[in-house]
């Protein structure tokens, strides 16, 4: 499972020229599902990311995590994060989950998430969305849940 993840002051996603899902204070998550995810990456990611110390504390130091400032989620579902690049022109998906996969631990990203605490809101799966955001810092972090079944 990937995820873009970028710290926002603001954010807000578009179905239709309808806001379906804002936030303020909190991150923005691009979140990829592969072809080899389970609920195990789901959890990985979520706790990860809720966890991640990237927010500001009193000094300016990113020390702080987005339930030390009450951050919030808007989780949109991005399967071009999942993009084969290497050959050709034209990105190859074929590494990315099949919509019903990828929408049953889409899904189970939102629990995870709820779980922790967290507000969440999202974008709607599969739709053609526009996502407007307000990156601050600029702070923009990739995560791959395989990353933690790599040796250091």
């Amino acid at each position: 499972m990937r995820a873009v993840v970028q710290r926002v002051s603001e954010a807000f996603v578009e179905v239709e020229g309808e806001v379906v899902g804002r936030i303020g204070l909190g991150l923005l998550v691009l979140l990829g599902v592969g072809q080899k995810d389970t609920q195990e990456d789901v959890h990985y990611l979520a706790r990860k990311i809720v966890h991640l110390r990237i927010f500001p504390d009193a000094m300016g130091k990113m020390n702080l995590s987005l339930l030390d400032v009450g951050g919030e989620v808007l989780l949109v579902s991005q399967f071009t994060l999942y993009a084969d690049t290497r050959k050709g022109h034209r990105p190859s998906f074929v590494q990315a989950a099949p919509p019903e996969v990828g929408r049953r631990l889409y899904e189970a990203a939102i629990e995870a998430f709820l779980a922790q605490g967290v507000h969440v809101e999202t974008g709607v799966y599969g739709a053609h969305m526009r996502v407007h955001l307000v990156n601050d810092g600029p702070v923009t972090l990739l995560l791959d849940s395989e990353d933690r079944l790599k040796p250091r």
